[in-house]
């Protein structure tokens, strides 16, 4: 079969799990080695319009066909519908639409770049004259994920699941009502809000740090605590 590359696969991917989550995540004895289909050809529309499936690092992905049924990659259709989702892993657990709430043990976890992410960020950075060293936070929410860097306008925008973190040599809290915080490392910082999303900024060397989560999952608490681990990216 010409127009399809057969490729040996894990059995919970083609149960549509293939979701942009750290590798390794899957390995464990309840594993079934099978032998599918990559199907590239497949012409996949969303509400009308063709869709191309694509990982946090803006991969292609390939729809897989295994026994004459077709299975798309979870994460990126449901960021296509705007269906929440959200994977535990501790649980081993894939959460989508109702129940995709963010962990609330306020614990945090480390965040493990890949080095095509890494790229990517520095890549963003490396847009703006003066302002070339990249910085990213080093913890997320348990339950979040980091999906891609976007530079924009005057800064770079790190998106994340429940978060973005915006670096920027612009201070945007200028004008508005504010109130001042002391994060746990002796940083002054200050939250406000501009429209409907608190957001919380303060000065690192010379740029400004504003974090937000447009969902609401991340809470101030956590948000200061991820605000800490801001830092120069290696």
């Amino acid at each position: 079969m010409k127009t399809m590359m057969k490729k040996s696969v894990f059995g919970v991917v083609v149960l549509g799990m293939t979701v942009a989550w750290a590798g390794g995540v899957y390995a464990g004895s309840n594993l079934q080695k099978i032998t599918a289909y990559l199907n590239g050809n497949l012409d996949i529309q969303v509400n009308g319009t063709h869709f191309t499936a694509k990982d946090g690092n803006g991969n292609k992905l390939s729809p897989i066909t295994y026994e004459n049924t077709t299975y798309l990659p979870v994460r990126a259709v449901a960021d296509a519908v705007n269906v929440p989702i959200v994977y535990d892993a501790s649980k081993q657990q894939i959460r989508i639409g109702t129940g995709t709430t963010a962990p609330s043990t306020g614990d945090l976890s480390d965040i493990s770049y890949t080095a095509a992410q890494v790229k990517a960020i520095k890549a963003a950075f490396a847009g703006f004259d003066g302002f070339e060293t990249a910085y990213a936070p080093t913890k997320m929410t348990q339950g979040d994920a980091y999906q891609k860097a976007v530079g924009t306008s005057d800064g770079v925008n790190l998106v994340f699941d429940h978060m973005i973190v915006n670096v920027s040599p612009r201070d945007y809290s200028a004008g508005y009502e504010s109130q001042e915080v002391t994060l746990s490392n002796g940083v002054k910082a200050k939250w406000y809000t501009p429209s409907d999303t608190a957001m919380l900024s303060f000065q690192l060397d010379d740029r400004t740090v504003t974090i937000s989560s447009p969902d609401s999952k991340a809470s101030k608490a956590m948000i200061e605590k991820v605000a800490v681990s801001v830092s120069k990216l290696q």
